[in-house]
């Protein structure tokens, strides 16, 4: 997988509805994913710094993913990084990303069943572990990828659910914390979010979608769908290799 080193650098022509909001520093999610990139790209225009955080749970492509933060993470010159791994969920189970007894299924994008590769209430546990570094380093917004519209169909990635641990957070923290969840991918479309990557200059060629694979993406499991059908949709190639 290809790609240069530069540094990506903050548009020069950002208009004000693109600054205007600039808040210190926030705490990025950073799967090593497109929605995340893109969404990590967004929060790099919003505020004058941002942390990446990084959250494995044992699943399938957990290192693959792991290196796509790292060379995320260089490529934005992102200094303040944190990497942890929370193995209880792998240890419930209840999801072919983290139990190898359930077969990842081909996709099925006209399904609108919950997948099997929905990992109960993860995103949860992610905005708790962002919430708890946001507070300790006084970070003012958490940014997650989460899609509504295009996803797979997972119950926390819904905008509902975002609201409800706002309000968690609120409740939760220090009177003096103020701690806001960023969604700005939530209602776009796959292919829009590719768009949109493209607009920032994200660098959509280091990140790593597919569920399966840690070598070449395989092209079959939902994500890879999603990923494929977005760039194709958009008008362009996706910049990874499939097997």
């Amino acid at each position: 997988m290809g790609g240069s080193t530069e540094v990506i650098e903050q548009p020069e022509a950002a208009t004000e509805s693109t600054i205007f909001h600039a808040s210190g520093l926030a705490v990025c999610l950073v799967s090593g994913g497109m929605d995340s990139c893109v969404t990590a790209a967004i929060a790099r225009t919003e505020n004058a710094e941002i942390a990446f955080l990084h959250i494995s749970y044992g699943q399938r492509t957990e290192a693959r993913e792991r290196r796509a933060f790292e060379e995320l993470a260089a490529r934005f010159a992102v200094q303040r990084r944190l990497a942890i791994s929370i193995e209880s969920l792998k240890a419930i189970g209840g999801s072919s990303l983290i139990d190898t007894s359930i077969p990842v299924a081909a996709a099925n994008l006209s399904s609108r069943e919950i997948p099997a590769s929905y990992v109960p209430f993860r995103n949860a546990h992610l905005l708790a572990i962002a919430a708890s570094w946001a507070e300790t380093i006084g970070a003012g917004r958490i940014y997650i990828g989460a899609v509504a519209e295009d996803s797979s169909g997972y119950p926390d990635c819904r905008p509902e659910f975002y609201q409800a641990f706002q309000s968690a957070i609120d409740a939760g923290t220090k009177p003096e914390t103020q701690i806001e969840i960023v969604t700005p991918v939530i209602h776009l479309s796959k292919s829009d979010i590719v768009r949109r990557g493209l607009a920032f200059g994200a660098p959509l060629e280091l990140t790593w979608s597919c569920y399966v694979s840690e070598d070449l993406a395989c092209g079959r499991c939902d994500s890879c769908a999603l990923r494929l059908r977005a760039f194709q949709q958009a008008g362009t190639s996706d910049p990874i290799e499939y097997a």
